[in-house]
């Protein structure tokens, strides 16, 4: 079962738009976990090691939703997380900056009464996974990043090349007050479809976007506040890179990650570019894989959840992952 289609003037609540049954109807368990100062919503499945999960913008844990039954179908306790302000989880007035919100990350594994965890991101949710493993490496496994580079490598794009900053510019987009969050909401959030649409690769686009999935996402984004928190990570990105906060995270993320890593990245993601993630492993001093995954988008893990799916799978079954 999935969310009904948006339905104008009635905003969603968290218990309807945001807490899912899985595709192919498989049980899985809902719950809320105290970490870091707030509560967080978790959809679990399976067990074994844990693998927890970490969506992006503009999306929640659903996006993970083929990986979920991959994962515990290969033995792992698959936990996939909604991110501070976003689906089910508390949406704090503050608390958006990457440090912050990667020690809520690292307390929801600690809640969930495990040592440690492989972390899995895409997008935001990878780059508060290499942050997590630069400050909390003790807890964290492996490391698995999508669509998203090192935040010293993203810092430097965002800075230096036309090319990147020309293809992140809804991010400068979203450093207007206001604005942003009334477009996201705005028909009933259509402009979260939208980004999706024109974020995925080619072949997503001509075989028909899954328009069901789209509304759930649409619904998820018009829970109230949601806009707002979702695109608060980007403003503090953003306007701290010449502030002391965000100079000290930069020269704390000159740590080097130390925990197996796996990077993965579609050819053709118009969001992130090739050359910005290329080149992340020069900040991992442990065995590094760079998967590109030819004729895809932003979102790998929806648009062929099949070969990232195996690709993810074999890897964290490797006990000897390669450089």
């Amino acid at each position: 079962m999935t969310a009904p289609s948006p339905d104008a003037g009635t905003p969603p609540t968290a218990a309807t738009a945001v807490r899912l049954d899985l595709p192919d109807g498989r049980p899985v368990t809902h719950r809320d976990v105290a970490a870091n100062g707030a509560r967080f919503h978790v959809a679990e499945v399976g067990e074994g090691p844990l693998v927890l999960l970490l969506h992006g913008f503009p999306q929640f844990w659903w996006t993970w939703r083929h990986q979920l039954t991959a994962l515990a179908d290969a033995g792992y306790r698959a936990v996939a997380m909604d991110l501070r302000g976003v689906g089910g989880s508390d949406r704090t007035p503050r608390g958006y900056d990457p440090a912050n919100l990667a020690l809520d990350i690292t307390g929801v594994v600690r809640s969930l009464g495990e040592p440690d965890a492989a972390l899995v991101g895409h997008d935001l949710g990878g780059y508060l996974a290499w942050t997590a493993a630069v400050m909390r490496p003790k807890l964290v496994r492996r490391l698995v990043v999508s669509s998203m580079p090192h935040p010293r490598r993203w810092r430097s794009a965002m800075l230096a090349d036309f090319g990147q900053t020309r293809a992140s510019s809804h991010i400068w987009g979203f450093q207007r007050p206001f604005i942003p969050e009334r477009q996201l909401v705005a028909d009933d959030g259509a402009l979260v479809g939208q980004l999706i649409r024109d974020w995925s690769g080619p072949r997503f686009q001509e075989d028909g976007a899954d328009e069901e999935a789209l509304a759930v996402y649409r619904r998820a984004m018009c829970i109230p506040s949601t806009a707002h928190c979702s695109i608060e990570p980007y403003r503090w990105m953003m306007r701290s890179m010449a502030r002391p906060d965000g100079l000290q995270f930069n020269r704390r993320m000159k740590r080097p990650v130390r925990v197996p890593t796996l990077h993965l990245h579609g050819s053709l993601d118009p969001v992130m570019r090739t050359r910005s993630a290329a080149g992340s492993g020069e900040y991992v001093e442990a065995p590094y894989r760079w998967r590109l995954f030819d004729g895809l988008g932003h979102f790998p893990h929806e648009e062929d959840p099949v070969a990232f799916s195996t690709e993810l799978v074999n890897w964290l079954g490797d006990p000897e992952p390669d450089r």
